[in-house]
């Protein structure tokens, strides 16, 4: 295990987005989108929160911010929309300026990065087809390239250390990305899929199999491949074996993982929920000696607990270095 290199990522930002706001979150077709426009001082003060807690990259609050679903739901142009994934950059890198101000020589996290997220296209139809990919079999593959286009060049554009390619659930949307990244050669991205269970993706694909392919296929750009949005108890069963027996450095998967604190969401079961103060007790070490290098939360996954979880993998690597 070489837990030296492990980032730590935020967390969930609708549920710490609620420690700022009043207004419902859930239910939105723009989710946390939405403050950008009506309070952007709440979702800066989030990112703040997870840096606080140890972070080492943090999110932008567009996972659910695509331009055609800004234009619909809040009536913006092409270019406002735009612009405003441009601001959810803006936040996010002053928010880790005012950290690593405030912090001094006391900042655990030197040089905190910004992933620009990038929901799938299931999170913009507001069906939950995210956990199902059921479109994949419908939208084309230059349809869903066109669709992605405008936001991933929007990040970049405003500067974003890379890209958070998350909640895939086909294996159309994960190639239509891969054939995207390939138009912006400079850029760098994880790309964290969404999974049923232990074996299989949303769109029943089997995850390993899938993920690997993808991570073979762009090594220079992909940093990682790996599941997000899930039970924590899923997570073993499908990282399990994909680093077991690799003979070289070259043969390495690195992999990112953010479960939900517990339980999960289904299409057609709805949502599984765990109160939000139910024990967080994830297996880091095992995690890492599969591969894990990027690991943070997803849903209900609070500031507190990425403290929690950058102190277990302190930990770990502490041990690796006593050894």
């Amino acid at each position: 295990m070489s837990s030296s290199t492990v980032r730590i990522l935020d967390g969930g930002f609708s549920g710490q987005l609620s420690c700022h706001v009043g207004a419902r979150i859930d239910g939105d077709p723009l989710w946390t989108a939405r403050f950008l426009a009506t309070d952007p001082d709440a979702v800066h003060a989030t990112h703040l929160d997870f840096l606080r807690g140890g972070a080492d990259v943090i999110e932008t609050n567009t996972y659910q911010a695509s331009v055609p679903g800004l234009m619909k739901h809040l009536e913006l142009s092409e270019r406002e929309s735009l612009e405003l994934i441009a601001k959810a950059v803006s936040l996010a890198k002053a928010a880790v300026n005012v950290y690593v101000e405030e912090s001094g020589e006391q900042c655990v996290n030197k040089t905190p990065m910004v992933a620009g997220s990038c929901g799938p296209y299931g999170a913009y139809l507001h069906d939950s087809s995210e956990y199902s990919g059921f479109y994949g079999k419908t939208v084309s593959r230059q349809e869903l390239i066109d669709w992605h286009r405008p936001r991933i060049r929007a990040l970049l554009d405003a500067g974003v250390d890379l890209l958070a390619l998350e909640t895939v659930p086909c294996v159309e949307e994960a190639e239509a990305l891969l054939d995207l990244l390939r138009e912006f050669p400079h850029a760098r991205a994880w790309l964290s899929f969404s999974c049923r269970d232990g074996q299989f993706m949303a769109d029943g694909s089997k995850f390993q199999e899938v993920a690997v392919r993808c991570y073979r296929a762009l090594p220079s750009q992909i940093v990682a491949v790996g599941v997000n949005c899930i039970d924590p108890k899923h997570v073993t069963p499908l990282l399990k074996g994909i680093n077991e027996g690799e003979s070289s450095s070259a043969d390495f998967v690195p992999l990112v993982v953010y479960p939900n604190r517990g339980g999960s969401y289904s299409a057609s079961g709805g949502w599984t929920a765990v109160p939000d103060d139910h024990i967080l007790n994830l297996p880091i070490s095992a995690w890492l000696d599969m591969g894990v290098r990027y690991i943070g939360g997803c849903c209900k996954i609070f500031a507190e607990d990425v403290r929690a979880i950058r102190s277990q993998v302190e930990q770990c690597r502490a041990k690796a270095t006593a050894m």
